[in-house]
């Protein structure tokens, strides 16, 4: 968790300037609610228990992941309309955050498939300072404790950032997002898990392509249009594997 006295600093890393009282208050608001539910098991707990159990031949899936996978279809870019398909993002979280509601978000709903998108934001620090090693364990024992319940995994590459609207790669840099997608890209095949490369057909070079994103860091309902049949081929891929 970021500590009270760095929280400007954090934002200068973040904006690429000084923050405004409000960009202040809205992280302030974030630290509080850490303080009171670090891992976000409220966000979705009500929700989940009314989730009924799967049909016979259902083939549910669950997309867990930070902002990127939370926004999914707030815009015009519907997510999996028709599917059954649940949306288990919650904004600025991070691997171990997600490690902790695993259970309640994840093997609780009973799916077919997981989809994990995961380590954006431990590079970001939002949780505190984090290494290759401490994301890649913690999406190591998320994939092992879907495999342990029969679950199909699809391990999402961390997406692109870029520069061209707000200062993005000062906190996720670029040359760290590809040696991490590197790993993902090993573990996936190691594990006989699939593999989602979301990166390359978001990056233009090492950047976020400019019509493809909000603000250099989140997809725009273009972005997501183009993530959607990528997540339907992985996730069909998953089902096949015996």
């Amino acid at each position: 968790m970021l500590p009270a006295l760095g929280l400007a600093g954090w934002m200068v890393a973040q904006t690429g300037g000084q923050p405004d009282a409000q960009q202040l208050e809205r992280r302030l608001e974030i630290q509080r609610h850490l303080l009171i539910d670090w891992a976000g098991l409220t966000r979705y707990g009500s929700e989940d228990t009314e989730v009924p159990r799967p049909k016979p031949g259902e083939r549910r899936v669950v997309f867990l992941g930070d902002q990127i996978t939370e926004r999914w279809g707030m815009g015009k870019a519907k997510f999996f309309p028709d599917q059954p398909y649940y949306n288990r993002g919650i904004a600025n979280q991070t691997t171990p955050q997600m490690l902790v509601r695993f259970r309640q978000d994840v093997i609780e709903l009973e799916p077919k498939v997981v989809v994990i998108m995961a380590g954006s934001d431990d590079l970001a620090g939002a949780t505190g300072p984090a290494t290759e090693g401490t994301i890649s364990e913690n999406i190591m024992s998320m994939t092992e404790l879907a495999k342990a319940h029969g679950i199909r995994v699809v391990l999402a590459s961390v997406t692109p950032v870029c520069d061209f609207y707000t200062k993005q790669t000062g906190l996720r840099p670029q040359g760290k997002i590809i040696g991490l997608n590197g790993w993902i890209k090993q573990y996936a095949a190691d594990s006989g898990s699939v593999y989602l490369n979301y990166y390359a057909a978001l990056a233009d070079g090492r950047d976020f392509k400019k019509d493809l994103t909000v603000d250099g860091l989140l997809p725009n309902d273009a972005g997501y249009e183009v993530m959607a049949p990528l997540a339907e081929e992985a996730i069909g891929q998953a089902l096949e594997k015996k």
